[in-house]
């Protein structure tokens, strides 16, 4: 029987290292594959379509939201980005589980949008150590640096609305946790298990 797969939606303040974590775990497992969001901006140099992006005009995008082409989708600056519905739930249903990379405002969209989805938010090992990781970048004034902490304060507020939570002290074991979540919600007993008991009682009779 094929199992429909599993939607992860993994969230938390910038400078946490959410990007970083999935990255690690795609390397090491097959099991799971990463949404490719539409934007309504420009591809930049090495960007490939439908790797990177679904590259769209605001018209199109505009257009596909008013169907209810979207799982979420925001206004970023002049742009918009979003995760097309059809394509995530099409690989849902041939069994593949899926990972979100979203912003908190897009994870409570897609909360009510797809309620089974599975909520993970990745903390950093304290405010210090992200406060670090941040000015590493050597990109941030101290005004962009305030305003990125009463952020990262405000979302992780929000951390209740999750299922789990890893904090990423370091990269490994956080990657790992990831990947204990992806197989502990693949055993998980859902409604499909009926369909499953069948299978073994008819195999039986």
């Amino acid at each position: 029987m094929l199992r429909k797969g599993n939607l992860f939606v993994i969230s938390g303040p910038s400078g946490a290292g959410k990007g970083t974590i999935i990255r690690e775990v795609l390397k090491s497992t097959q099991e799971i594959e990463i949404s490719v969001s539409v934007t309504t901006r420009e591809s930049r140099r090495g960007e490939v379509e439908g790797v990177n992006y679904y590259f769209k005009s605001r018209e199109d995008f505009e257009k596909m939201a008013e169907e209810g082409g979207f799982l979420e989708y925001a206004r970023v600056y002049d742009h918009y980005y979003g995760t097309p519905k059809e394509p995530v739930l099409k690989a849902l249903d041939r069994g593949e589980n899926i990972i979100l990379e979203i912003d908190i405002q897009g994870a409570l969209q897609v909360k009510k949008s797809y309620p089974e989805a599975i909520f993970v938010f990745i903390l950093p090992p304290s405010m210090a150590e992200l406060r670090q990781r941040i000015v590493s970048r050597g990109s941030e004034t101290e005004e962009a640096l305030k305003l990125r902490f009463a952020s990262a304060l405000e979302e992780i507020s929000y951390i209740e609305k999750y299922d789990y939570y890893i904090i990423n002290d370091t990269l490994t074991a956080s990657a790992r946790c990831l990947e204990a979540v992806i197989m502990a919600e693949r055993c998980r007993i859902k409604k499909d298990v009926t369909e499953l008991i069948e299978n073994f009682k008819e195999e039986l009779e």
